[in-house]
């Protein structure tokens, strides 16, 4: 294969999967801006040496792991102090993260919100397939002990919406209701106050989640968000602003509790346009 061969090939790849990187990258800083400077470093460094992108491993692993060789490099820096305007759950969430066991929020995102094997997770992270399982299980232990508020949840179809009440509740958060409207939704939000929003994109009466949310945040400010869509791409364009919490449908019960728990600590979700 020529030397241009391959690069037409890696790029291909990588754009293939460079919006999951994004939403990855995202997550783990807490925030848009941060999350896609280290994506964006992270094609740079691509190409500029193509033997960062591991064609042995999958497509996306090889680029995860290419990402992470970047990561690491500067020392994984998450803010870990809250700035003085922050809301009380970002506050305790930033305080707590300096506590966090090393690596555990990278493998526990990896695993459960991307996807990956935790032979894959080793694999990116560079540790065994073992040490990566017993990071995960740290980071659920450690999250779910650290933060605890309120969650509001707007989803139209009743199945998935208790579904998902019954595992926020478990975690220990108080689900303060479910809304199937966007008027529903704002109503419930300007009573309830809630600390965390859990929002599927599509409503019953064919009104927007996303509307919903935005007006809740402009009167609220920076409350954390979570969106559930069963077309993730459409939400990860590059076009600004994105939302920094985003899962896919069909979803797991691993995804839910992590990005529940990824967004508590973080707070920072940024209102996305409709």
């Amino acid at each position: 294969m020529s030397g241009i061969q391959r690069s037409d090939d890696i790029s291909t790849q990588v754009g293939e999967h460079l919006p999951f990187l994004r939403r990855y990258a995202r997550a783990l800083t807490g925030s848009q801006d941060s999350g896609d400077r280290y994506a964006l470093a992270t094609l740079e460094a691509i190409l500029e040496d193509r033997d960062l992108f591991d064609t042995t491993l999958g497509a996306k692993a090889a680029l995860f792991r290419a990402f992470h060789v970047i990561w690491t490099s500067t020392g994984a820096p998450a803010e870990s102090s809250a700035p003085e305007n922050a809301s009380r759950i970002e506050a305790a969430a930033r305080d707590h993260l300096a506590t966090l066991t090393p690596n555990t929020r990278e493998a526990l995102l990896l695993n459960s919100v991307e996807g990956f094997s935790f032979a894959e997770v080793g694999q990116i992270m560079q540790i065994g397939a073992d040490e990566a399982e017993d990071l995960v299980e740290i980071a659920v232990q450690e999250m779910e002990r650290s933060v605890r508020g309120k969650v509001m949840i707007i989803e139209d179809e009743a199945i998935i919406a208790m579904d998902i009440h019954g595992i926020v509740a478990e975690m220990g958060h108080d689900v303060v209701g479910i809304a199937r409207t966007k008027k529903a939704a704002v109503e419930m939000g300007l009573k309830s106050e809630p600390d965390l929003i859990l929002s599927d994109i599509q409503l019953a009466d064919n009104s927007s989640g996303i509307e919903a949310v935005n007006e809740l945040l402009e009167h609220f400010g920076a409350i954390p968000v979570i969106f559930i869509t069963a077309f993730p791409e459409r939400l990860l364009t590059g076009e600004r602003p994105e939302p920094a919490f985003l899962i896919a449908k069909p979803y797991t019960e691993d995804q839910i509790r992590s990005a529940v728990s990824q967004a508590m600590f973080f707070s920072s979700t940024e209102t996305l346009a409709s």
